[in-house]
């Protein structure tokens, strides 16, 4: 097992194995984390529970943390993890979705300088090892003024590291033109394979660590959904599944729930003796030289255990690859392949 790091972060993620090198300012690979809203639900809403708990910080009681408030979780987890730790603890969050207009125009030196200050109170920490622009508009990817915000952050020692969360591969691939851009986070599953082909090249060509978001689908590659699972209302899966409140590529990566169902069925019988469906569309992920790290969600200790071990498991073979791939190009590459 990979060595646990913790990698708090303020508002979207809670990386359990994530490390910083500080020689290259990038990203070292270590394969998985953990990516918190799933852990407190699928709605990417925070909802009203009893006040987060105080027992020893592990890695049961940071996964069961119940939020109040982003702030509060984010003082409680910070402040535990400094008293109870002795590993270097780095600080990520994602800045831009605060705005109560999301436009490009938004991204600017008053308003990405008040995200900052905002997290960095909640957070009571002196700097942030990594911001990431939360899947911005594309114009804001030229917009270089925005870019140059983030490096005076940097340069007053607010900032350590900054990045984006994109949903595009052409805003990815614009994105590495700055030349301070550490990382990248983007949709790469099995139902999305299309930044494997020219971005993930270019991204190693820049030493620009990547981390692979909605790695399981929304929970389609999980292999636990089915035609009649039912979704709480506030949950996007039910009310996302073709872009009602933002970019549908979000929600099942895009794919048409039907559609998913079946392809996950003709991927079932690729699954090796003793894994499980999760591991094994992880494990995929994992055979990308290019990622860095991929941010699986997960409801309880017990799921995140599982998903972790997938790190440890054998290479897929070239034919498991290849057929994976077959699925792909029949099944869903006509619904995804163009449009992100």
């Amino acid at each position: 097992m990979l060595p646990f790091v913790p990698f708090v972060v303020e508002r979207n993620l809670i990386c359990n194995i994530a490390n910083l090198d500080e020689r290259g300012g990038k990203f070292r690979q270590f394969h998985l984390a953990l990516g918190r809203l799933a852990a407190h639900g699928a709605a990417w809403t925070i909802k009203n529970h009893s006040p987060p708990c105080t027992a020893p910080l592990t890695w049961e009681s940071t996964l069961s943390i119940p939020p109040m408030s982003t702030a509060t979780v984010a003082r409680n987890v910070w402040g535990q993890l400094r008293k109870e730790r002795s590993e270097s603890i780095y600080v990520a969050t994602k800045a831009g979705r605060r705005l109560d207009s999301h436009v490009a125009n938004g991204y600017n030196r008053v308003n990405l300088t008040a995200f900052v200050e905002r997290s960095l109170k909640n957070l009571d920490a002196e700097a942030i090892d990594l911001l990431q622009l939360h899947c911005p508009p594309t114009d804001v990817y030229y917009m270089p003024e925005t870019f140059g915000v983030l490096d005076d952050l940097v340069q007053a020692g607010k900032l350590r590291h900054y990045g984006v969360s994109v949903e595009k591969v052409e805003e990815a691939l614009k994105a590495m033109e700055y030349p301070n851009v550490q990382t990248v986070q983007i949709i790469f599953n099995i139902f999305r394979q299309r930044p494997a082909e020219l971005f993930f090249p270019e991204a190693m060509k820049r030493r620009i660590g990547i981390l692979a978001r909605v790695p399981l689908a929304s929970g389609l590659l999980t292999g636990k959904l089915t035609a009649h699972s039912a979704f709480e209302e506030d949950d996007h899966r039910a009310f996302n599944r073709h872009g009602e409140s933002f970019d549908r590529g979000e929600t099942f990566s895009g794919v048409d729930y039907e559609t998913g169902l079946q392809a996950v069925e003709e991927l079932r019988a690729l699954v090796p003796a003793g894994w499980t469906m999760p591991q094994f569309a992880l494990r995929w992920i994992l055979m990308h030289e290019a990622v860095t790290c991929t941010i699986p969600g997960a409801k309880n200790p017990a799921q995140a255990e599982d998903n972790a071990k997938a790190a440890d498991l054998p290479s897929l073979s070239h034919e498991a690859m290849e057929k994976v791939r077959a699925v792909y190009e029949s099944s869903i590459r006509s619904h995804v392949h163009n449009y992100w």
